[in-house]
């Protein structure tokens, strides 16, 4: 019932329920007085009988206002007075006062929309808050990294100008080192860069219609002439000879396929090392696994592997190199696709990635 429905009848119930009630007191009194003493009322009779209807006129009222005040004060005023708390809460910062209710009139409508508006108020402040922290590890991170072999750059000029390369052999591996280390920072602020631009949307993307098992025939033939001859890495592809048309940007797919190789790189223990690119497929999607027969990944950090700047070892341990972006860069290439990227490992046998995109005719 809605409040304007409620004040009306409440209005009218001030009014109409004493007339009612005299008017049921006039029979009650008629049907005493006349036909019970069976006489007119006069002197002390009279008297009571007015008596009587007074009293019961005032109880009549108390009564009726008691239950009117009862019944506005249980369906308008509580429920305002709930909304006034949740906003003096909301005000104070406190998101966890609830203010949702049963209720189906305008109160109850009002109640329900300004908890949605808790609810998201909260879910927001909690996004803002991992957000602070993601940026708090970001830059610390970033520093990390880049601060690693600029220091060890700074080392070897050191040695350079101390006279400690004093031979060309040494002065030739002092300058490798410094050349590396070089590179290592350059990558990092090109994946920084890329990271960055993705982030804020600044990248364009050419989509076009792509044939995956032509793609990865090409792609696969030079991938595994290059991973053979520097890492003695066995690359087999299989197809399963589906329609793989998909919608794709070519450029940011090889980023996407270069990324997930590299990091297979840096995990392979064994003495044969092999990665494997099957393409499946369904009706609606067609499917891409990078498998690789390394270290895997233990299942505690296998949810985050696709973390900017994550990395299986706590020590992050330059030694395998890479930036921890690489994966964090392909799930958003992949999501600019409408795509999915995932992943499973079994630690000691290796490691598949997936990403999987939509078909086109």
């Amino acid at each position: 019932m809605s409040i304007k429905k409620r004040l009306i009848l409440s209005n009218i119930g001030m009014i109409v329920i004493p007339i009612v009630s005299l008017l049921i007191l006039e029979v009650v009194a008629g049907y005493l007085f006349f036909y019970v003493l069976n006489r007119k009322p006069e002197g002390e009779d009279l008297q009571f009988f007015l008596t009587l209807r007074f009293g019961a006129i005032v109880m009549i009222l108390v009564i009726t206002n008691g239950l009117l005040t009862y019944y506005i004060s249980r369906s308008i005023i509580e429920p305002i007075n709930r909304l006034s708390l949740a906003a003096k809460k909301i005000s104070e910062g406190d998101l966890d006062y609830s203010c949702a209710t049963d209720l189906r009139d305008e109160l109850g409508r009002l109640s329900n929309t300004f908890e949605e508006m808790r609810l998201k108020l909260k879910e927001a402040a909690a996004i803002q808050e991992q957000y602070d922290l993601n940026r708090q590890e970001l830059i610390a991170s970033i520093s990390h990294d880049l601060k690693t072999p600029l220091t060890s750059i700074k080392g070897y000029v050191s040695g350079i100008q101390d006279g400690v390369a004093c031979t060309p052999e040494k002065l030739n591996r002092y300058m490798s080192k410094i050349e590396k280390n070089a590179n290592d920072m350059d990558g990092l602020i090109d994946e920084l860069f890329l990271y960055s631009k993705l982030d804020l949307e600044q990248l364009p993307f050419t989509f076009e219609k792509v044939k995956l098992n032509d793609y990865f025939e090409d792609y696969i033939e030079e991938l595994s002439i290059k991973l053979e001859k520097e890492h003695g890495i066995a690359v087999l592809y299989h197809d399963r000879h589906g329609s793989y048309i998909v919608e794709a940007d070519r450029e940011k797919l090889n980023r996407v396929v270069m990324n997930i190789t590299q990091n297979s790189l840096k995990y392979m223990d064994k003495t044969y090392k092999e990665i494997q690119v099957i393409l499946s497929e369904d009706q609606y999607e067609a499917q891409v696994e990078i498998k690789d027969n390394g270290s895997g990944i233990a299942k505690s950090d296998l949810p985050y592997i696709f973390d900017s700047f994550y990395r299986t070892d706590t020590s992050r341990n330059s030694a395998t190199g890479g930036t921890g972006l690489g994966l964090s860069i392909a799930k958003k290439i992949i999501e600019k696709h409408k795509g999915k990227i995932w992943a499973d490992s079994e630690p000691g046998v290796g490691t598949s990635i997936y990403f999987s995109l939509k078909k086109v005719k």
